[in-house]
């Protein structure tokens, strides 16, 4: 049975303290309707509520801050419409909000890679940043995906590597990283991408590319979303 939107709503309102959501424009997210819960608060009431397509989207129409995170995690990535992907993207108006749809959900659908090249092409600042957001967690979760998938994917890096926006560089960068972290296949073409994308000589470019390889050239190191 799937529980009332309402009911949720009221739980996570009860949980909120005041001092999370002032705490927030800290790491550069605004937030209009929050009821200033942690992301491991967020985290125990959706293993709890399982996957559910339905609450999600109800979830999504709120517009609670919190409530679209849950969204990402009840969310079902067999059962999610590209539409409503594309919806929930045109939404996005933090980067918490964007990484955990790209990273919880979007990565895990049957049509992530059609998605991503759709994503990257758009002009917003978030929408753009989930596509290589999705590239990081592909990376990370779809263990089954041949190698030939990510190093397909570097034109697309290069491409964007140009965009100087502080969300969008910083999921460029990302998404390289979680590429040539995948394996010890990947890493030597990841090093050549971030190469090449230093040639461009732009200021974004140079940022990306440095901070791939230095930490492409380090030893181990896990993969986690920036904090950004």
């Amino acid at each position: 049975m799937k529980p009332a939107v309402s009911q949720v709503l009221n739980e996570m309102r009860a949980l909120g303290r005041a001092e999370v959501n002032d705490g927030r424009a800290r790491f550069g997210i605004l937030a209009t309707a929050a009821f200033g819960l942690t992301t491991p608060q967020i985290r125990t009431i959706g293993r709890r509520l399982g996957k559910n397509q339905a609450l999600a989207e109800e979830l999504w129409e709120t517009g609670v801050h919190e409530a679209r995170i849950l969204a990402s995690l009840v969310g079902d990535p067999a059962a999610i419409r590209p539409a409503t992907m594309d919806r929930w993207a045109r939404d996005f108006q933090s980067w918490d909000v964007c990484d955990a749809c790209s990273y919880n959900l979007f990565d895990r659908t049957p049509k992530a890679w059609f998605q991503v090249a759709r994503f990257a092409k758009s002009e917003r600042e978030f929408v753009r940043r989930a596509a290589f957001a999705m590239i990081a967690g592909l990376a990370m979760h779809d263990k089954a995906a041949p190698d030939q998938a990510f190093v397909d994917a570097f034109p697309l890096i290069e491409r964007h590597a140009f965009d100087n926006r502080n969300f969008v560089r910083k999921a460029v960068n990302w998404g390289l990283r979680g590429i040539g972290k995948r394996n010890a296949g990947l890493r030597p073409a990841a090093l050549e991408c971030a190469a090449r994308i230093r040639q461009q000589d732009t200021p974004s470019a140079r940022w990306i590319a440095a901070g791939a390889l230095r930490e492409l050239r380090a030893r181990g190191g896990k993969e986690v979303p920036p904090e950004c």
